[in-house]
C-alpha cells in the first residue's frame, strides 16, 4: 500500500508565511526598542551634568571698605555737578546735600579704615568707581534743562536703591564690629536720601509725592554738617 502525502493547501502556505512574518516583525521591533534604550542610556552617559554655578564671593573688610569708599565719591561728585547745573531748585539743593553727606560718609569711612589699618581693596570685576566716572561725564556733558535735572534724579534714585542693597550685604559680611556699626549708622542716611530723591522725582514728573518722601532727618543734617556743609569730596573733584 503507497503511503500518499497530501499536498498543503495555498491556504495553509499563506498562514504559514504570515505566522514567520509575523515573528520576524517581533523580533525586529524588539531590537530595534533594545537598541533605542542603549542609545538613550549611552547618550545619558556622555552628556556632563550641568555644573553648579560658583558660590558669590565673600566680601571681607578691606572689600567693604573699598566699595563703600568708592560709593560715597561717586555720589558726593555727582552732587557738585547737580548743585551747580540744576535748574530746578530743589535739584541744586539736593545736589548740595549729596555733595556735603556723602563726603561726610566718606571721611567718616576713611577715618576709619586708619584707625584698623585696613588697607581698601576692591573685589574682583568691581566697577562702582569706572561707572562713576562715566556717569559724572555723561552728567558734565549733557546740556542743563528739565530733562538734566530729570535724569540726574532718575539715576539717585536707582543709585541710592543699589547703595542700600550693598550696604545690607556688606553689614551681613563685615568682620569687624566697628565697622558694622558705621555701616548700621550710615544706612538711615542712605534711606532718607533715597526717600527724598523719590519725592523730588514724583514732583518733576507730575506725580503724587510719595507718603515717606520728604527731606532729611536730623542725623543726616549732622553728619553734613561735620564734614563740612557745601564742602565737595576733594578726591571726586578731581575723578568721581
Amino acid at each position: 500500500m503507497t503511503l500518499r502525502i497530501p499536498r498543503r493547501t495555498p491556504f495553509v502556505a499563506l498562514c504559514t508565511a504570515t505566522l514567520i512574518a509575523a515573528c520576524a516583525k517581533g523580533d525586529k521591533s524588539a531590537d530595534s526598542a533594545k537598541a533605542a534604550d542603549s542609545a538613550r542610556a549611552a547618550s545619558a552617559a556622555a552628556t556632563p551634568a550641568t555644573p553648579a554655578p560658583p558660590p558669590a564671593p565673600t566680601l571681607t573688610d578691606p572689600n567693604i571698605v573699598a566699595i563703600l569708599d568708592a560709593a560715597n565719591m561717586v555720589d558726593s561728585a555727582a552732587g557738585s555737578v547737580a548743585a551747580t547745573k540744576g535748574t530746578n531748585a530743589e535739584v541744586r539743593t539736593f545736589g548740595k546735600d549729596m555733595m556735603r553727606d556723602h563726603h561726610a560718609l566718606r571721611k567718616a569711612g576713611q577715618d576709619l579704615a586708619k584707625k584698623l589699618n585696613v588697607t581698601p581693596q576692591p573685589p574682583a570685576g568691581d566697577t562702582t568707581e569706572s561707572s562713576g566716572m562715566k556717569w559724572h561725564d555723561s552728567l558734565s556733558a549733557m546740556p542743563k534743562g528739565a530733562a538734566w535735572d530729570q535724569a540726574y534724579i532718575d539715576h539717585e534714585v536707582t543709585y541710592h536703591q543699589a547703595v542700600l542693597q550693598t550696604a545690607q550685604a556688606a553689614l551681613g559680611a563685615a568682620q569687624n564690629a566697628e565697622l558694622k556699626s558705621l555701616i548700621q549708622k550710615a544706612a538711615p542716611n542712605i534711606q532718607a536720601h533715597l526717600e527724598h530723591a523719590r519725592s523730588i522725582q514724583s514732583k518733576l514728573s507730575g506725580g503724587p509725592t510719595p507718603a515717606a518722601g520728604g527731606g532729611q532727618d536730623s542725623s543726616m543734617k549732622r553728619a553734613g554738617a561735620a564734614g563740612g556743609a557745601g564742602k565737595p569730596d576733594s578726591s571726586a573733584s578731581k575723578k568721581p
